[in-house]
């Protein structure tokens, strides 16, 4: 056995006993080679297994992206248009996706948009009242990014945004525009974005405010393994804090139709694979780890399911965002996710948002 090997199988060894590996064991994971990414992804899988059996979850959700005008100029988005494309989804336009969702039996609605100069916060409180409204729907909502812009618009501190939101019926988060929380990464892909420290006071603001939220991390792109890391190790630290997220999405950056697509070509799926082992391994206070079908595709994320990941997300019933680089996305049915679950040989379990129906 050679020495790196030997390494590779002590960092492992203290995972599968209970002890936190630290950033410079995961380092050397996420650098291991594809002869020793098999051994890690058992070890990410037998985790998973002590986590959460073998059931898999999905909820069933809506997507309402409201608005895809904006003022960012993120190099990774092909969402974002200003001109004759651009479009505001009106209140009556909005009320009929809510009761479509609610007709297709949907227990959340999650709304994200682009940063329209004009949106405030009294704007995206009349959002979720209207979807209050309709229905009892879970509501998960806007990205730290938007909070932060429409904080700005409203000349209000963070946590008073926050307040006023779940004053109004506002439920969890999502923990997007995280991309790769290091400010040199930021400044290249997403120069206008919130830095690091601030999307990190937003979401422990969400936090002790009862406001949960997802973690996500966007890779494939410029980000080096040491950056990925690092990022993980701001979301465990923030985990150990406030016990506040409940579940990590890792995101693999689309290269499609983008600006950054132009120097960044995407993950490799042996790239893939070793983010979500390392995830699994490394957030050792995370139960929930989830493979999204819309950017992975079908059956990368089945696979994941047998590498450390142990949910699907969601039916969706639209996709504004990944599609947009082009990408086809095919939205799919609840029969569609438990198949995709039962082909796997593994249990399928629709939950809600926070999970409160998954078997613990």
């Amino acid at each position: 056995m050679t020495t790196n090997r030997r390494f590779v199988k002590k960092i492992l060894d203290k995972a599968l006993s209970g002890e936190r590996i630290s950033k410079e064991e995961g380092l050397k994971l996420l650098n291991a080679s594809e002869d020793e990414i098999f051994s890690i992804a058992r070890v990410a899988n037998e985790l998973r297994r002590r986590k959460v059996g073998e059931e898999v979850t999905y909820v069933i959700n809506r997507n309402i992206n409201y608005t895809n005008i904006c003022v960012g100029s993120c190099k990774f988005c092909a969402f974002r248009k200003n001109g004759k494309e651009g479009y505001f989804l009106s209140e009556e336009e909005i009320k009929k996706k809510v009761e479509e969702a609610v007709e297709y039996g949907a227990t959340e609605v999650c709304i994200q948009g682009g940063l329209h100069p004009s949106v405030d916060v009294e704007f995206l409180g009349d959002l979720i009242k209207i979807v209050k409204s309709i229905a009892k729907i879970h509501v998960h909502a806007f990205s730290p990014m938007e909070i932060y812009h429409a904080s700005k618009n409203s000349r209000i501190s963070i946590k008073e945004a926050l307040s006023y939101l779940k004053s109004c019926g506002l439920d969890s988060i999502p923990g997007t525009s995280a991309e790769i929380l290091c400010d040199k990464v930021r400044e290249k892909i997403c120069p206008e974005k919130i830095k690091t420290k601030t999307w990190v006071e937003i979401i422990k603001t969400a936090h002790k405010l009862g406001i949960p939220s997802t973690a996500t991390i966007m890779y494939g792109h410029i980000e080096k393994n040491s950056q990925v890391i690092e990022h993980l190790e701001i979301i465990r630290k923030i985990q150990d804090e406030t016990q506040g997220f409940t579940e990590f999405i890792p995101l693999s950056f689309i290269p499609y139709n983008t600006e950054l697509g132009k120097q960044a070509k995407g993950a490799s799926s042996l790239y893939d694979v070793k983010i979500f082992v390392i995830s699994r391994i490394f957030l050792d206070n995370f139960v929930n780890l989830q493979a999204s079908w819309v950017k992975l595709g079908k059956k990368l994320a089945q696979l994941m399911l047998c590498f450390g990941a142990n949910d699907l997300g969601g039916t969706l019933m639209e996709e504004n965002i990944s599609s947009s680089t082009g990408l086809n996305v095919n939205i799919l049915s609840k029969d569609e996710l438990e198949n995709m679950i039962k082909q796997i040989g593994r249990i399928p379990r629709q939950r809600d948002t926070l999970y409160s129906h998954q078997k613990k």
